[in-house]
């Protein structure tokens, strides 16, 4: 797969004012004003970020109350969007029919004609507003490309007056490196809440040194500020992980019990967990109030409960603190002793103590979270880049910033762009370990750019090597170390970090897909369909784990299998590329030539490393190895895989496939 991966939306931010208003209010269209409102119950946000992401994904500018900006007034603010927008999308729920604010949101936009009503639960419509013909989503999945959510695009294109961008297939432009060199970094993977209220996953043990950190609670007067509670339970977390002795839980396993109404008991219980930590934040100004309370799962009582009233400024020792005390009431002190100063010390690796710079960071956090496109991703890069500009110590947001844009570069950039936007890139990364040496995430995006931007896979070896050391508690971390892993030959290496990964993430159906795609590179291909099946299981529309229960299927020789699984697959890259050469094996020339003949349609040289593959697997030793030269050219990233891909397994004892493995940094 080529640089153009991960490619979801279309929308481009021409101008660096522009960019800086969407980063503001997340609204900014080419005309300044939001092509669409967004109208929620605050209680329906977890419901309401799906609707958001497919309608940035399609290509329109989104106006929502989660990107308030800290010290916005909110009322003239929300009146002004609303005033501009040219479709009103309001999500009416059992919630929302009661709420004033979506009433009077949902009657301006009726009276301005641009209203558009969605019943995300099967609820109807209030009076007054049942002659607009409702639109039922309450059985979409969140794909943008859904039937259930076509009515919608159609519906705010018709108002805005331009089409929604369709991107080819469903995730068509997400790579292999997407899949397990970026993991969860790179993909969103599925929450896992389906599987969670099974009880699938949920077994006896519950390993003592375990807890997680539930989303602290928003009480500040701006719903706006949700984004800094959402970014401080985080760092929290983070802060907690850095401590060898506990296991935390990542956020996307937590996440599952968010709007739980279980007791502490049932949701430990259910999360695997011994111990749980949870509390509030308020935010005025730059005068902060964070409650925290740690509760033993198993008891249900309350261990410890505390109130801290500190500035902005002091966030990163506030953290610190917090995680402090909790290791010290878990008794998880660290073997010499002074858990407490180690964890001061680990805390601020990497932080700052400038409050703007810590809040343009959390911002692009949130805008990074959506994964919804170029524009969010923009968004995110000009909150970094603000957050250096107040710091530019801030080791942090220079590991943020070199992530995001590597992203943009692999998936958006012109040809002519690609080598001074991989040297930005590489800088950045550079200088995030300069400043903070210890911090694991700066050193495992360092390895990660250099394999991405330079192909320099030795070079990556270091960093790689001292992330795993430093992050044993940090899932993405992990993901990202097994990736390297794999792509250099070592599985078992690999398979240890991800089984880790998954261990501290395990309602996550990605990293249960990238322990699939490790056992597949590992030759292990039972294990690997097992793996997939997991992931499936929490996630039924988890993307490219079909497509790896294929390819293992294939290399053992079930054919019609394989092609069944492939059949599934609903990205265009592994489903297209296992179709042709699975079809070819059933001898169905035919079909086989259609399947490549759609590949190359769908993504054109973004597939060259595919095609290489259906080349290999067909018998055309000569045409496979000219494509890889072109796909190495391009700087097609699909070929960091090359040593251990068995697709190419016709080609290894061919002189010229080892010289190119050697050129590539293969040992």
């Amino acid at each position: 797969m080529g640089r153009r991966a991960i490619r979801r939306g279309q929308t481009r931010m021409t101008a660096s004012n522009q960019a800086a208003e969407t980063a503001r209010s997340g609204a900014s269209g080419q005309d300044g004003a939001p092509a669409v409102f967004l109208s929620y119950s605050r209680a329906d946000q977890a419901r309401a970020r799906p609707v958001i992401d497919a309608l940035i994904t399609s290509g329109f500018t989104v106006w929502w109350d989660g990107m308030l900006r800290g010290g916005e007034n909110f009322l003239p603010t929300t009146e002004a969007a609303l005033e501009q927008a040219r479709a009103v999308v309001v999500l009416w729920s059992k919630t929302s029919v009661d709420s004033h604010w979506v009433r009077d949101e949902a009657q301006r936009g009726r009276e301005r004609g641009c209203l558009v009503p969605l019943a995300i639960d099967g609820s109807q419509a209030p009076l007054g507003f049942r002659q607009f013909q409702l639109i039922d989503v309450s059985r979409w999945r969140g794909r943008a490309d859904a039937p259930e959510f076509q009515p919608v695009l159609d519906a705010v294109a018709a108002l805005v007056g331009r089409a929604p961008d369709r991107p080819v297939g469903r995730n068509a432009m997400i790579d292999r490196r997407a899949l397990i060199g970026g993991g969860a970094l790179l993909v969103a993977a599925g929450t896992g809440l389906a599987v969670w209220r099974s009880g699938w996953l949920s077994g006896p043990a519950t390993p003592d040194d375990s807890i997680a950190v539930r989303p602290l609670q928003n009480l500040s007067e701006d719903p706006g500020q949700d984004y800094f509670s959402e970014g401080l339970t985080d760092e929290i977390r983070l802060a907690l992980s850095r401590n060898a002795r506990l296991r935390v839980l990542a956020p996307t396993s937590t996440n599952s019990v968010r709007d739980s109404k279980l007791g502490p008991s049932e949701i430990a219980q259910k999360l695997g967990v011994a111990y749980l930590l949870g509390g509030s934040v308020r935010r005025s100004g730059e005068a902060l109030r964070i409650t925290a309370e740690l509760t033993d799962g198993r008891l249900g009582t309350n261990l410890w409960a505390d109130v801290f009233d500190r500035k902005l400024a002091d966030i990163f020792a506030l953290q610190s603190e917090i995680a402090g005390k909790v290791a010290g009431a878990m008794s998880a002190q660290a073997a010499d002793g002074d858990a407490r100063s180690k964890l001061a010390d680990a805390a601020k690796v990497g932080g700052t103590r400038n409050g703007a710079a810590y809040d343009a960071f959390l911002r692009g956090q949130a805008y990074y979270a959506l994964r919804s496109g170029e524009a969010a991703y923009r968004a995110a890069l000009t909150q970094y880049s603000a957050a250096i500009a107040a710091d530019p110590r801030f080791a942090r947001a220079h590991a943020a910033r070199a992530l995001v844009l590597l992203i943009l570069t692999s998936s958006y950039a012109k040809a002519g762009e690609l080598r001074t936007q991989y040297d930005d890139v590489i800088v950045s990364a550079r200088r995030a370990v300069e400043l903070a040496p210890g911090l694991a995430m700066a050193q495992a995006i360092l390895g990660y750019s250099l394999v991405q931007a330079r192909f320099d896979l030795s070079g990556a070896r270091r960093p790689f090597e001292l992330a795993n050391r430093l992050g044993q508690g940090d899932a993405t971390v992990l993901t990202l170390y097994a990736g390297y892993q794999t792509q250099m030959g070592r599985a078992a290496d690999a398979l240890t970090a991800i089984k880790r990964a998954a261990s501290l993430d395990p309602l996550n159906a990605g990293v249960h897909r990238g322990v699939g795609w490790v056992q597949y590179f590992g030759r292990d291909f039972e294990s690997a369909i097992d793996a997939c099946q997991q992931s499936i299981a929490i996630n039924a529309d988890v993307d490219d784990a079909h497509g790896i229960t294929g390819d293992s299927l294939y290399q053992q020789g079930k054919f019609a299998e394989a092609l069944a699984a492939y059949q599934k697959e609903p990205g265009a890259l592994l489903g297209l590329t296992g179709l042709a050469v699975a079809s070819q094996r059933m001898g169905d020339v035919a079909a086989a030539r259609e399947a490549q003949a759609k590949l190359q349609t769908a993504l054109g040289a973004a597939a060259t490393y595919q095609q290489a593959q259906i080349a290999a697997q067909w018998g055309d030793a000569h045409l496979a190895m000219d494509l890889l030269q072109q796909a190495r050219a391009i700087g097609d990233s699909g070929m960091t895989l090359l040593a251990v891909d068995p697709m190419f397994d016709p080609l290894r004892k061919r002189p010229d496939f080892i010289h190119l493995l050697k050129g590539l940094g293969f040992d």
